[in-house]
This record gives structure tokens, sequence and C-alpha cells, in this order.
């Protein structure tokens, strides 16, 4: 009874202040007025977007103190040149709101070169379609200059925090997928939990993920046998025929290739766009790093020289006399291989796997995609960016700190290589 009396004194109320230019201590101002009124703040919430300010708080204040309240905020919201606005809001509109932060939490990452408003209406029509709220709209990357005219080199990237329940959290990624494959856009959904923020160990393909070339068929052209290879290659990538069968199939191809022609190409590897400063600022942050790949430890451990990188699996080639013999040692990597040290690899560091991310192109690395917490299909096929989490299609590999929610801001490191740095193809809708 009594707290029935202690609610009946008191009144809620939403202020919404907003101003026409970007003004510091506005909040620390506004509560200096508000905090003799015995107030007290249920919520609060301050945007700033090209200097306009908006800021709303939501407020408990004691009945008879209301108006003498009101009537201070009006006049120093004045003075400084700003609107103020009092909306009320009754209890059980209070308490359905309070019931409402329980829903399921989502994060939506759009990511595109240049986001265009047709894209965002799309995006956004999906959300609401699903019943779902936005709460925030955050700009991870830096404002773009408009002077500068190579939007190849640029990158933009929003992140929508959503509330709700949607008829269907598949659903909801195949039809903002449908977008991706329609448009230059990629948007990404993620379950707002503490492991999307906590993520700790990245795995890598190497082959047209960590850099830009498949380097059998590097090697193929090099021994005049480049157009059968490839052909064998991509019916692998599509996942028409065995990995393990195509993989020998083209290193028969390749026997008595002397050793130096794979120190030529091992020198010029071209590093996907973004990797060096995706790397870096990871490492920064504690993560642990590597490479599983169906391609070579001869060209893996190069990387892992340039980038820095903790793990390395993949196939060893067999020499003799200094020549290719056409075989390899030990177990083929493929698919399931792949799966199985990704595994290994979190248990060894005492990671869970919903604290792992796997980025890769190909069919063979679909199992490891569906094993990660965090799956990313890179520049992929289809059918790899159906089975998988989230794709990106229209950036580089640093286009990945964007889905852990960094800012351009806060990624302080380029990362360096010697090897050259090759822009992502432009974005696909294969």
């Amino acid at each position: 009874f009594g707290i029935a009396i202690a609610m009946a004194s008191k009144e809620i109320y939403l202020v919404t202040i907003k101003g026409d230019k970007s003004r510091p201590g506005l909040v620390s101002e506004l509560t200096e007025v508000i905090g003799p009124h015995n107030v007290t703040i249920l919520d609060i919430g301050q945007s700033e977007i090209h200097d306009m300010t908006s800021l709303g708080m939501l407020i408990e204040v004691g009945r008879d103190d209301s108006q003498k309240l009101f009537k201070d905020l009006v006049f120093v919201t004045h003075a400084l040149g700003i609107d103020v606005n009092f909306t009320p809001v009754s209890s059980p509109d209070y308490e359905r709101w309070v019931r409402s932060q329980n829903k399921g939490r989502f994060t939506v990452t759009v990511l595109a070169r240049r986001i265009q408003a047709s894209s965002l209406s799309r995006v956004t029509k999906v959300i609401a379609d699903n019943s779902m709220n936005i709460d925030t709209i955050t700009r991870l990357s830096d404002c773009p200059s408009l002077r500068s005219s190579n939007i190849q080199n640029s990158r933009s990237a929003l992140q929508l925090n959503i509330s709700g329940k949607p008829r269907s959290v598949l659903a909801l990624r195949e039809e903002l997928f449908k977008i991706s494959m329609e448009q230059e856009v990629d948007v990404a959904v993620q379950e707002d939990d503490v492991f999307r923020r906590n993520r700790r160990l990245i795995l890598f393909d190497m082959d047209s993920t960590l850099i830009q070339c498949e380097v059998i068929d590097e090697l193929a052209k090099c021994a005049g046998v480049g157009t059968q290879v490839a052909e064998i290659t991509e019916a692998a990538m599509r996942g028409e025929i065995d990995f393990q069968e195509s993989f020998r199939r083209r290193m028969r191809l390749l026997k008595g290739m002397p050793e130096s022609v794979l120190q030529g190409i091992a020198d010029t590897l071209p590093i996907t766009e973004g990797a060096p400063r995706l790397i870096a600022n990871l490492k920064t942050l504690g993560y642990k790093i590597g490479i599983l790949s169906g391609g070579f430890t001869y060209f893996a451990k190069k990387l892992q020289k340039e980038l820095g990188i903790d793990y390395v699996h993949a196939n060893e080639l067999d020499f003799k006399d200094g020549v290719l013999t056409g075989e390899v040692k030990g177990v083929i990597v493929d698919a399931q291989r792949k799966a199985h040290l990704l595994q290994e690899i979190a248990s060894r560091e005492g990671f869970s796997l919903k604290q792992v991310i796997a980025v890769g192109d190909g069919a063979n690395d679909i199992p490891m995609l569906k094993l990660a917490g965090l799956g990313v299909a890179f520049h992929a096929k289809p059918k790899v960016k159906e089975q998988a989490q989230v794709g990106i299609s229209t950036l580089g590999l640093d286009g990945i700190l964007y889905l852990l929610g960094i800012r351009d801001q806060e990624a302080g490191s380029i990362g360096t290589t010697l090897l050259p740095e090759t822009p992502v193809p432009s974005h696909s809708r294969l």
C-alpha cells in the first residue's frame, strides 16, 4: 500500500532536447538544473549527427516538483538556444516498456563502399516486417570525403541494434541475404550476446581469401597446364567433385616443377585488401590467428612470417632433387580436416567455439564456417554464402572489424607487409 502511494505521488516524463550545434557540457548543465528537484533518471540517450544534438531523458519526478522543474528547464534551454519538450508517460506504458527490454536483441551490420538510401530502405523494411524495433543506429566507419572519387577505396558501415522477436531468425537472415544478392551491400545479422563482443580466435582459408589468387592455378600456369587445373579447381570450389580427388588430380599435373618457380610465386603473393589491417588490430586485442588451408604450407608459412600468424595447417609438398614429385606428405587438409583443426585449436587455447571466427570462400570451407561462432563467407559463391552466418562481398577483409562492432577510429593499426596488397573484386551477385 505504501509503494502504491509513493508511485501515485510521482510522475514520469520523457524530456527531449534538440539543438542545431554540438555543445560540450550539455548534459552537465541540464542535470545541474534538474538535480535540486529530486529527479530520478530512468533512461537517457544522446546522439549527434553533423553537429545536430538530440538528447532524451526519461525521468521520474514528484508531482509537486514537476511544474517548477519544467519552468527551470525551459529557462535554461532558452538561454542555451535549444528546444525542449515534455511528454507525460503513464505508469502502465512505462512498465510495458520495461518488459519489452527483455525481448531478443540482435545486431544488423550494413556494409558497402557507399551505402545507398534504397539499400537501407529495404533492410529496415525487412526489420519492420518482422515486428522488430531499431533501438540505435551507429556509424562505425569514418565519414567519407566527397572530394575523393575513388569509391573502390572507401568503406561505409552502419550498426543497427534491434530488439523484438522475429517470426524466425533463419527467415530474417534469408530475407536480408536476398538484399545482399541483389544490391551492392552486405547485411549481417548476429545475436547481440556476450560472445559477439568476445571473439578470441580467427581462422582463415588462404587461397582467394587471405590472398587474391589460387596458388595451385598460378603454379599450373607456370607448368603450362593452367586450363586443365583451373577447370578442376572450379569444379571443386562449386562442390561438384570431392576435394581430395580434385587435389590429387591437380598435383599430378605439377610433377617435375622446380622449387625455384614456387619461390618466385611466394615472393609476390597478392595479399587481400584489408588483411594486414585486420590482423594487426586483432593481434592488438589479443586474438590468436590461424590459417587452415587446402593449399600449401610452402606459401602459408610465407604469410605467417609476413603477418605474424600463430597457427598454420596446410598441405606439405613433396620434393625430390629440387622438383615436385606430384604428391603431398601427410594427411590432405580437406573440409572435414579444417573443421577438426578448428575444434582442436580452440580447445588448445581454451576458447569456446562461439569465440571462434572462420573465414573462407569455397565449398571446402563450409563445415568450419558452420562450426564457428561467426562464419564469414568472403567474396564467396552463393552456395557458400547460404551456409555461413554472414557474408562480405563489397569490402576487404578488414570489413570483419565492423562485424565485431569496432569503429574505424578504434582500429588504430594499418598493418604492414612487404607483399603487394591487392583490392578485392567489385561486388558480385553471381
